[in-house]
């Protein structure tokens, strides 16, 4: 077997790539670096149990199992700007107007490409395991669940791409950055996922519970809520699912 591909674990059908990978770090069966692919989930999952609409075959359906335990619990909200970055860096190389969509979509343009959800164990103040599980839309033409704006890489280049490749390159990128932060190089990743985010730097419309308003980004917590300042120059804070985009 290629060397690139020596930690992958190759699967035709699954539940959920981050149940399998959750599976073998319980039962202690997995290394650092492990790597589940498949071709089909038939419960692929998404952030607040939504689902994953992936059409067999045709996606990047893939979970990364780590062991950062350097890594304060405090701190993990890293794992997804380095897994964000690693995406984003991958599909530079393919697509022109990228970026995250806060706190862990990845846009190409106004369309959603990918998706990455991350579940850790905690033993102590610091991480004891993690899986990143990333949908990344390769292949798909259509695209029939409700999801507001999906996109492939297909639609487009107009080309096909290999999975497995995909991923091999994906985790490439993804250890460049984890290095960084295994390194504490803090300040490049916090500035490198800010300045990708997506509506950075411009006057965007907001909604919390219904109600839209106005206002802009001006940060990202240490804890990875979403910094917002509004006209009047409010600054605050909200976590995940608490504010979301008016696409």
């Amino acid at each position: 077997m290629n060397s690139k591909y020596k930690n992958f674990i190759f699967l035709s059908e699954v539940e959920s790539t981050n149940n399998y990978a959750n599976q073998l770090v319980l039962s202690k069966a997995a290394e650092h670096g492990t790597v589940v692919l498949a071709q089909h989930e038939k419960k692929g999952r998404g952030q607040q149990g939504n689902q994953w609409e992936s059409e067999p075959g045709k996606n990047l359906l893939a979970s990364f199992i780590l062991f950062p335990q350097f890594l304060t619990a405090a701190k993990q909200f890293y794992l997804s700007k380095v897994a964000s970055l690693a995406l984003l860096d991958f599909l530079k190389t393919e697509a022109g107007d990228v970026s995250v969509k806060w706190p862990n979509d990845i846009y190409i343009d106004n369309k959603k490409v990918a998706g990455i959800l991350i579940e850790n164990s905690i033993k102590g103040s610091n991480l004891s395991s993690a899986v990143i599980g990333i949908g990344l839309n390769l292949n798909q033409e259509k695209f029939v669940s409700d999801a507001p704006n999906p996109v492939s890489l297909k639609q487009i280049t107009f080309k096909n791409y290999d999975m497995e490749k995909v991923a091999a390159q994906i985790w490439e990128y993804f250890n460049i950055w984890y290095e960084k932060l295994q390194a504490g190089n803090l300040m490049k990743i916090n500035s490198a996922y800010l300045n990708q985010l997506y509506r950075v730097n411009e006057w965007a419309l907001f909604a919390k519970n219904g109600i839209q308003f106005e206002a802009r980004i001006a940060g990202i917590g240490e804890f990875g809520q979403l910094i917002l300042e509004d006209r009047n120059g409010f600054i605050s804070e909200y976590m995940f699912k608490e504010v979301e985009f008016v696409i």
